[in-house]
């Protein structure tokens, strides 16, 4: 009987060290495959700006990509301000004073209340548009600081080639932003260069807040709507995607998520591969000792064609089928 007691606390035990570095989705949890004597115990904070499909595709391949390395055991906590910048400011400062390994600003406005609170501890950002001009770090290739990370750049240009591909007699386009957004300004001055090559007048509309994004949806009288990467009208695409298709003008938004939801077409990145592009570069931190003052801001160079066949019908417009055998099917929604 001793014996037999023996065997299974021994097998109790076993169990425990190896739940203590088991795989793990959840917050608050430890991560990895190694056993406690392999592998580094860490914390990191994942604080969003906000709720949408991009933005939470971005922390779900973060957190993914760190659960799969062995050499760590990661200890997740989540932050989500919910679009509220005094929210945002209050979980900065709180960060700041807590004890972390590293930290995961996700989107412009919650990187840029970190980036302001927290000055030792290594600071990441993912879907950023451009981290030079929200005041992030020096320069793309020297960041300068403890603040680094990955870039949701859109390539404008191809995106408003594809809308002259897809509604060949456009002449103006609508760009719904936040303009208390700096890379959404950003975008907007790249929207109206790429714009000037084609022709093409653009006519902006601003929302402040989530509760605008239909009222100025529905102010434009324009051939085509473009949403850029901006996290309130993302937050909002369905009240876009109303106005669209109740008045037949067709809806292209900056990134593919909004496509699977319900946009036209765009040429853009993934987010889940750009959240595990970011942790990557957490890797090169915890494990290797990188400085984030030398890491260069990354993006990713591989575009890709997203279209939605059914959004387009609802729109009014067809997309060309040469666009179509272009496109991976995983990426291709509805039917022609």
């Amino acid at each position: 009987m001793k014996k037999t007691l023996s065997i299974i606390a021994a097998g109790a035990l076993a169990a425990l060290s190896l739940a203590a570095c088991g795989g793990s989705d959840g917050a608050s949890s430890p991560s990895g495959s190694a056993t406690n004597s392999d592998c580094k115990q860490v914390k990191i904070a994942v604080a969003t700006t906000t709720t949408h499909a991009s933005l939470d595709a971005a922390a779900e391949g973060f957190k993914d990509t760190l659960n799969k390395e062995s050499r760590l055991c990661v200890t997740f906590d989540d932050e989500n301000a919910n679009g509220d910048q005094s929210t945002i400011a209050s979980i900065a400062g709180k960060l700041a004073n807590a004890d972390y390994d590293l930290i995961l600003g996700i989107a412009t406005p919650m990187a840029q209340g970190l980036a302001q609170a927290v000055t030792s501890t290594p600071v990441l950002f993912t879907a950023v548009t451009d981290p030079v001009e929200a005041g992030l770090v020096k320069s793309w290739d020297a960041p300068g600081g403890n603040v680094t990370g990955t870039s949701d750049k859109n390539p404008v240009k191809e995106q408003l080639d594809l809308i002259k591909e897809i509604v060949p007699d456009v002449k103006t386009i609508g760009v719904i932003y936040n303009s208390g957004e700096a890379n959404s300004q950003v975008q907007v001055e790249w929207v109206k260069d790429a714009a000037k090559n084609l022709g093409v007048e653009v006519k902006e509309a601003t929302a402040a807040t989530t509760a605008d994004v239909q009222q100025a949806a529905n102010s434009l009288d324009v051939d085509a709507i473009y949403v850029p990467t901006d996290n309130t009208v993302v937050s909002a695409l369905d009240a876009v995607l109303q106005v669209g298709e109740s008045k037949g003008i067709p809806v292209f938004p900056a990134e593919g998520d909004s496509v699977k939801n319900g946009g036209i077409a765009t040429y853009g990145l993934s987010y889940s591969a750009l959240g595990a592009q970011t942790a990557d570069m957490a890797i090169k931190i915890l494990v290797d000792g990188d400085d984030p003052a030398t890491m260069p801001v990354e993006t990713q160079s591989d575009l890709l064609l997203y279209l939605n066949l059914d959004a387009a019908k609802r729109m009014g417009v067809t997309i060309p089928q040469d666009l179509i055998d272009q496109a991976d099917s995983a990426n291709v929604y509805g039917e022609q």
